[in-house]
């Protein structure tokens, strides 16, 4: 097993603007490596992830302050939930429910054993081997958008399947961060199968059981608030800022909704940050002026996006590469090639043709910011390693190198109609 060595300890070099020099260094790195990854046909995240390694702790040069780098991260992941609850649809996920539900469950359940077949392989305990194959079997959204952009085809039906089959995923994401840290003491005392009869008793005896009820009684009490009183709270707020005609109060009353909320269910209910903006999200998808927070609030998701990959790869150390580079190919097989195969044989089993299952396959050959959300919960916890962390940071910055490659090998380019013939 190897064993992750903490970086040296270095100060950056601005020691009265840590906050603006790690922003403003981070940014120009990621947008200098943002414009290389896409002039070389990868996606711009494999840019920014390099240009988080390159002001990390393992790497020489500038090091940016690391405790600033979770908080970063943090508000990334706020906004980016947020973004992903105001692009919830119910509607079109009800259209491609018939596939997409079922396939996602089974898929995330293949993968998961994967991931969880290696670790148990190295040695590792079942809890950490859990949370590993969790983190190997959600792809990235923001991956499979760009993908799905750059080829046309976000909205034709493989398209529609594809996004549908992620949002499922992402629900089920956010109700594992939810279950968690409740469970976090039973997953961490079983270290092998024969342990888990003793460790389940074990934990009715603790009341990991009580617990767990308690953390979904607050989970439902948010939801139907958020549902219900807050909905018309939220409505009322955007339609007071439209009328005011301010555009700056506006988009701060959005901001306010998002990161208040995400506040607010953390301090009061004791859910995530991430749960608390997915719903803060899904309310403002249901206003009347939906479309214009979206589009005000796009660049600022996207600045703090690029943040939040920057603060990822701050994180990663590089020596993984060589100190264990058949744990790494082992991880890059489960993510590219098994999940999908797996993804593949599940659509030609619920009915679909070939390229319809060649297509999903091809977009879940990649992880990303779920897997990384998931992956420092589980490392906050103690129940993932630091070594589990960097593998599956590796795993998810060589899946997102890899896949427009995967997608050039699997799926046919779609076809451009000519002119009609005389």
């Amino acid at each position: 097993m190897r064993v992750t060595r903490p970086g040296p300890r270095r100060e950056a070099t601005m020691h009265d603007t840590p906050l603006i020099s790690l922003i403003a260094i981070g940014l120009v790195l990621a947008l200098v490596g943002g414009l290389v990854a896409v002039r070389i046909g990868l996606s711009p995240i494999v840019g920014y992830l390099l240009a988080g390694i390159a002001v990390g702790p393992f790497t020489p040069g500038f090091v940016g302050d690391a405790p600033l780098a979770p908080q970063l991260a943090e508000i990334g992941v706020i906004l980016l939930m947020f973004g992903v609850g105001m692009h919830f649809s119910p509607k079109d996920l009800w259209a491609v429910k018939s596939i997409a539900l079922p396939g996602a469950i089974m898929q995330i359940a293949v993968a998961t054993a994967m991931g969880a077949g290696l670790a148990a392989w190295w040695g590792w305990s079942i809890g950490e081997g859990l949370v590993f194959g969790l983190s190997l079997s959600v792809a990235s959204t923001v991956v499979l958008l760009k993908a799905l952009q750059k080829r046309g085809t976000l909205a034709t039906d493989n398209g529609r399947i594809a996004i549908g089959w992620l949002v499922v995923e992402d629900l089920v994401m956010v109700l594992v961060l939810v279950l968690l840290p409740p469970l976090a003491s039973l997953l961490g005392a079983v270290s092998n199968a024969a342990d888990a009869a003793d460790a389940a008793a074990a934990a009715t005896d603790r009341g990991t059981v009580a617990t767990v009820l308690v953390t979904l009684g607050k989970v439902a009490l948010f939801v139907v608030l958020m549902l219900t009183v807050a909905t018309r709270v939220f409505h009322w707020l955007m339609r007071t800022a439209t009328r005011t005609g301010s555009r700056e109060l506006f988009t701060l009353t959005a901001i306010a909704l998002a990161l208040g909320t995400a506040y607010l269910a953390s301090h009061f209910f004791g859910v995530s940050f991430a749960l608390g903006a997915f719903f803060a999200g899904v309310v403002v998808n249901s206003s009347d002026d939906s479309h214009r927070a979206a589009a005000d609030l796009q660049p600022l998701q996207d600045a703090f996006s690029v943040l939040f990959f920057v603060a990822v790869g701050m994180l990663f150390d590089p020596a993984i590469l060589v100190d264990e580079p058949v744990r790494v190919v082992a991880v890059i097989g489960v993510v590219v090639v098994g999940k999908s195969l797996a993804a593949a044989l599940i659509v030609r089993l619920l009915g679909r043709p070939q390229g319809t299952a060649m297509e999903v396959a091809a977009s879940l050959a990649q992880i990303g910011e779920f897997s990384f959300i998931l992956g420092a919960l589980g490392r906050s916890l103690g129940l993932l390693s630091d070594d589990g962390y960097a593998l599956m940071l590796a795993g998810a910055l060589l899946s997102i190198v890899l896949n427009p490659f995967v997608f050039r090998m699997v799926v046919r380019p779609t076809p451009v109609p000519g002119p009609a013939a005389a």
